[in-house]
């Protein structure tokens, strides 16, 4: 009996090492598995984290543009506010012009609120002709050079930097 209880606890011995060999193994599994886990999730979390600083910046972008359209939608309708008053300038500036008694008072009124607003008008005599700023409707013979302005007919207006309408001229050519 002596030597069962002999071999079964060398039997054991040799069962506790082998024993705390497997449960190293398995803590060395169990560790790179974490690991990997780990490294998975901060990687998925690294992919979010550039998806949403993408979709601020998208965000941003969109109300810049949006805010820059409104903007133009606002200047695009005074200017069209201002365009429809062009013939009440006009008639103001013919009387003006006439001498009819107490319309300067007025068309200086309207005139200054609307430059206020970003009209400005062309003041083009004397000056290069620019097709871009004017139309020629009458010309006369000049000595030959560089087309000049020699009289505004009807004066032409810029809204906020863009033609609003052209000025009528007499061309020297």
């Amino acid at each position: 009996m002596d030597t069962d209880m002999t071999d079964e606890s060398a039997g054991a011995e040799s069962d506790v090492p082998s024993g705390a060999q497997d449960t190293d193994t398995a803590v060395s599994d169990v560790e790179a598995v974490v690991e990997h886990d780990i490294e998975s999730l901060l990687s998925e979390r690294d992919q979010f984290k550039d998806i949403a600083l993408r979709l601020q910046a998208d965000f941003d972008n969109y109300r810049k543009r949006v805010a820059a359209q409104q903007t133009e939608e606002v200047d695009r309708s005074t200017g069209r506010l201002a365009e429809a008053l062009l013939p009440v300038l006009d008639a103001c500036e013919a009387a003006f012009t006439h001498g009819v008694a107490g319309v300067e008072p007025i068309w200086s009124a309207l005139i200054g609120a609307l430059q206020k607003q970003g009209l400005e008008a062309l003041d083009l005599e004397g000056k290069e002709f620019d097709p871009n700023l004017a139309e020629a409707v009458m010309h006369e013979p000049g000595d030959g050079g560089t087309p000049v302005v020699s009289e505004v007919l009807r004066t032409g207006y810029l809204w906020k930097g863009r033609v609003l309408r052209a000025a009528m001229v007499k061309v020297r050519d």
